[in-house]
């Protein structure tokens, strides 16, 4: 046994079997692969290192770690992007490989942060629920994982979705108005 009790073919099938799923809900989060997968990483050195099993079951912690260490991370990051651009520099991300069809990249990635920036303006509880359900985690792991009343799960998803969709909604239509305003002007500075 090592770390936090794991020997190492018990640790290596519970990273294998637990890793992409960790991984594609901090991508969801992060939005960077590289943040996503040093944050995964972290979620099972932390794992190994101090996960008790009389505690907690496995599933559900690593997802409640991980969700933890991503919004840690996102809020950390617009830390630092606001001094960033006080103090005038821009930060240029160096990103995935361009998709063969850049139109479609551009609006995927575009989709991608509206649903972070949406996602950001929930309480943090909502964010995680949908998040978590999302990840394909059942009502009873997201009750453990959250630490509320399994029965609750069902009430406290519909409040987060109905939440998530005006949010959204309302922040699609703040961006469309912005949008078409920045094109009626441009069609003013034209004639």
């Amino acid at each position: 046994m090592t770390g936090g009790g794991w020997n190492d073919a018990e640790f290596e099938r519970l990273f294998r079997a637990h890793f992409a799923g960790i991984y594609r809900v901090l991508f969801r989060i992060v939005g960077s692969r590289q943040e996503a997968e040093d944050l995964a990483q972290e979620v099972f050195l932390r794992c190994y290192q101090v996960w008790d099993p009389s505690a907690h079951p496995v599933r559900p912690w690593l997802y409640r770690v991980a969700m933890n260490l991503a919004f840690n991370e996102r809020r950390d990051r617009r830390r630092r992007d606001v001094r960033n651009d006080k103090a005038g520099r821009i930060e240029t991300a160096i990103g995935d490989p361009p998709d063969p069809d850049p139109s479609e990249a551009i609006a995927r990635e575009e989709e991608r942060e509206a649903v972070r920036r949406t996602l950001d303006t929930l309480p943090p509880r909502q964010a995680q629920i949908l998040l978590l359900r999302h990840a394909g985690l059942s009502y009873r792991e997201v009750a453990e994982a959250l630490e509320v009343v399994p029965a609750s799960v069902g009430t406290l998803l519909a409040r987060a979705e109905a939440a998530f969709e005006e949010a959204h909604r309302s922040g699609a239509g703040r961006a469309s108005r912005a949008a078409a305003a920045a094109q009626k002007k441009e069609g003013h500075h034209g004639v």
